[in-house]
């Protein structure tokens, strides 16, 4: 694959063009793997592709009220494009991969375990996790590191909620998010892309924000396999990659947890990840951005908001140089 990347101001090699260092520095190993397979792999990844589609298509509703605070006024992606683009390398690092090869999760039974730093751990499976809180919709931007965004209406309730039934502990200072791991259900876990099982990780504060969303819907229905399944974390002043998937355990922890993508490349994945417009990627700039849906698959023309638009988020950050922190 070439890589061509202009600088700005130029026309911009698209975000979703760029393939992450991560990832094409593993590639020719993870094709060479599946070529060992292709046979048993291809019939498998048919069957998994068919299951996948078939579960869309007989999508289970989920009730819930809109919160009008949290109503984005902007125009919503459409369903297919936020369930056929997405980032999920657990199914493949293609944009295509995850609705392709997402049928195989299996997401009931499902449990989430947090522990840690709290006073009282819990083990909950979902249908806990979905009587735990009043459930809302809220209409919130995604904005990827790639430069792409979109609008989706989420489905779930503030973390908050959860983390006040195990009380954290006076040493309790980050939250720690821990995904699925199993080769069985997520063929891309055979590639070396990252260290898994991915794990993301926020300050508590920021957990606490009433914007962190524990997610377990989206369009009005439970989350499809490739959007997270069944359950999920959405931070919309964030770049996507800090919004943790298919989640099996949340720790509180004392000190920072050690971030899958913030493992794979420091100096381009920083912890804290908040939108920030200033601060480019090392290799393409974050000033804009395009709307996945709008204009053709190549425009970038939206310029990129401070922290997404979500500037109530401002006083978490207070002091911070967000140039040193990102």
């Amino acid at each position: 694959m070439l890589i061509r990347i202009n600088s700005y101001g130029d026309t911009p090699t698209p975000a979703s063009e760029i393939t992450p260092r991560a990832v094409f520095e593993s590639r020719r190993e993870f094709i060479r793997q599946l070529a060992v397979g292709s046979i048993a792999g291809g019939t498998l990844l048919e069957m998994a592709s068919r299951e996948a589609f078939a579960q869309s298509g007989a999508a289970q509703k989920l009730v819930s009220a809109m919160n009008p605070a949290y109503a984005l006024m902007e125009k919503k992606t459409a369903y297919k494009d936020a369930t056929t683009y997405n980032n999920f390398y657990e199914f493949g690092t293609d944009k295509a991969d995850p609705a392709q090869t997402a049928g195989s999760l299996k997401t009931r039974p499902w449990t989430i375990t947090i522990d840690g730093e709290v006073k009282k751990p819990l083990t909950l499976d979902l249908d806990a996790l979905l009587k735990l809180a009043p459930l809302e919709e809220r209409i919130y931007r995604l904005r990827c590191v790639e430069g792409w965004s979109m609008v989706i209406p989420w489905i779930g309730y503030s973390l908050s909620a959860l983390l006040k039934k195990i009380e954290p502990t006076g040493n309790a200072r980050y939250v720690e998010f821990t995904t699925l791991d199993d080769k069985k259900q997520m063929p891309g876990l055979h590639s070396p892309v990252l260290d898994w099982p991915y794990v993301e990780g926020l300050r508590l504060d920021e957990a606490n924000h009433p914007l962190t969303l524990l997610t377990l819907g989206m369009y009005g229905e439970v989350l499809p396999n490739q959007n997270g399944a069944p359950v999920r974390i959405a931070v919309p002043w964030k770049y996507g990659f800090k919004s943790a998937k298919s989640i099996v355990r949340i720790r509180l922890t004392r000190d920072q947890p050690r971030t899958a993508w913030n493992n794979a490349a420091p100096h381009e994945y920083g912890f804290y990840s908040n939108v920030n417009p200033q601060v480019d990627h090392p290799r393409w700039s974050q000033a804009s951005e395009r709307r996945i849906g709008e204009d053709g698959l190549f425009t970038r023309k939206r310029k990129t908001l401070m922290f997404n638009g979500y500037s109530e988020v401002a006083s978490l950050y207070s002091g911070m140089d967000l140039k040193k922190f990102f």
